[in-house]
């Protein structure tokens, strides 16, 4: 043990993390003054009536933040997890009354006239504690039903305490968490079956405009896709090729009677055929699984009746839980609609931005789309369109491996912690920069829907950069304590 504190910091702490921390940071100060600046009224970075002088304050009280983190007895973390996280619900529930509509958005709480906070961006740090501390506990067993019930209670939560915020960007965010899971032991065709699932409503949705009898032509494909991953799934984890081979011979089988059927001169509706199809397959798959006690036919039987519910859901899902808006930037990002002047108009100008640049950039402050405020939110959720246009494809570059070094350091660290708790706290920390570097970066370039999430560090903003700081500290903090334990 270090006799003095501040010695034991420098020696116990991770400086290449905080090098990337601090040069990401300034990285993004100096972005948000060249998306904000103004040729006809210029101000200086460091005026404060302006976003970049702001930001200069948001920075200084995130390094103060960070700071008394790294002070604190990590132990603290752990100790106090489960009441960190009901602080926040509490938090976030008060939201829901008192908030500050903010553009459609009710998460903002009003400190002052100048100063308001986002409760959400700060929520994320307790559930990745409260994650930690639960997954870390004595005797801890992820795939038993009563803990995995638990995990998804503690998600779900703050999630839907943000949705009611009308603020479904940065609950999408806790979903993240997933991947997690994965590294603790969660089976990775349960990844796959979720993601196949997300895939089938994309389907659906993006062919829902022509119809095979009674149900959509992306309904009727979806239904086809989850019959053959079914079968995939049967050779692949049980080897029971027989299975599978009945399951598909009865898909063909129930068609081609549907066919013959048609030739004389009967209506046949191929969609309910399908349908007929994997509820047949749904029964025998849950028949096995009960006569030979296998997970596999379980969990098989649960994909096919999720997606046959999932897909019969999709109309009701997108429009009548969806608000327009977000109906419209779906349908915008799948190539459904162009709306170059409304919904459109965001990603559309951030392209062109983009686009301009080149591969070297039209020089800092020198970009002509961000001067002239072509780019709406081009210094909060649109920062990287200012990236693209004023240093190219080589400062974008540039901008990714930073993030892509910062989130392989940061699992690399939480590799070589020596207890549970340190381990799942880091990997939830790189799970959620990875996914909003992914989005934001994807909804700027158009491979995404426009959710409004920040890009961590560069985005204009106090409670983004306050809640990434926090994120990330308390797992510098965590880790520094690794070699006393």
């Amino acid at each position: 043990m270090y006799e003095r504190e501040e010695e034991y910091i420098k020696k116990s702490i991770d400086w290449f993390t905080i090098a990337l921390y601090l040069i990401m940071v300034l990285s993004g100060w100096f972005s948000i003054y060249g998306a904000s600046y103004n040729y006809e009224h210029a101000t200086s970075m460091f005026d404060l009536s302006g976003r970049a002088g702001m930001q200069l304050v948001w920075i200084g009280t995130s390094l103060v933040l960070g700071f008394v983190i790294l002070k604190l007895d990590s132990n603290l973390y752990d100790i106090l997890a489960y009441y960190i996280y009901a602080i926040f619900i509490l938090l976030l529930i008060a939201t829901i009354f008192l908030s500050t509509d903010i553009r459609g958005s009710g998460s903002w709480l009003k400190i002052t006239d100048s100063i308001q906070i986002q409760p959400a961006e700060f929520a994320k740090f307790s559930v990745a504690l409260v994650l930690a501390k639960f997954i870390s506990s004595y005797n801890f067993k992820l795939l038993a039903p009563k803990n995995l019930m638990i995990i998804a209670g503690l998600i779900l939560l703050p999630m839907l305490l943000i949705v009611l915020q009308n603020e479904t960007g940065s609950a999408l965010v806790y979903s993240v968490f997933i991947l997690m899971l994965y590294r603790e032991g969660l089976p990775g065709i349960i990844l796959f079956l979720g993601g196949a699932l997300i895939v089938f409503f994309v389907i659906g949705l993006k062919y829902s405009s022509t119809d095979i009898g009674v149900i959509s032509t992306g309904e009727f494909i979806t239904i086809i896709l989850s019959i053959l991953i079914s079968a995939g799934f049967l050779i692949s984890f049980r080897k029971d090729s027989n299975t599978a081979r009945n399951i598909i011979l009865g898909l063909i089988l129930i068609m081609g009677i549907g066919y013959f059927v048609s030739l004389s001169g009967v209506a046949v509706d191929f969609g309910i055929l399908a349908l007929v199809a994997v509820g047949a397959m749904s029964v025998y798959l849950l028949f096995l699984a009960k006569k030979y006690w296998s997970k596999v036919y379980l969990l098989t039987a649960v994909f096919a009746i999720s997606s046959v519910l999932l897909i019969g859901s999709v109309d009701y899902i997108f429009t009548d839980i969806m608000q327009p808006h977000q109906q419209m930037r779906i349908k915008v990002t799948l190539g459904m609609e162009d709306d170059l002047m409304g919904a459109g108009y965001n990603v559309n100008q951030s392209k062109i931005a983009i686009g301009s640049g080149g591969f070297l950039g039209k020089g800092y402050l020198n970009g002509t789309q961000t001067k002239l405020k072509y780019v709406p939110e081009q210094d909060t959720d649109f920062i990287f369109c200012t990236v693209g246009e004023e240093q190219g494809f080589a400062g974008s570059v540039f901008v990714l491996l930073l993030f892509s070094a910062l989130i392989l350091r940061l699992i690399f660290l939480a590799e070589r912690q020596k207890n549970t708790f340190g381990r799942v706290y880091g990997y939830c920390v790189a799970c959620i920069l990875f996914f909003h570097m992914a989005i934001n970066v994807g909804m700027v370039i158009g491979l995404t829907p426009v959710i409004g999430i920040p890009l961590p560090f560069f985005s204009y903003g106090g409670s983004s950069l306050w809640g990434f700081t926090i994120l990330l500290f308390i797992f510098l903090r965590i880790d520094m304590a690794r070699k006393r334990r």
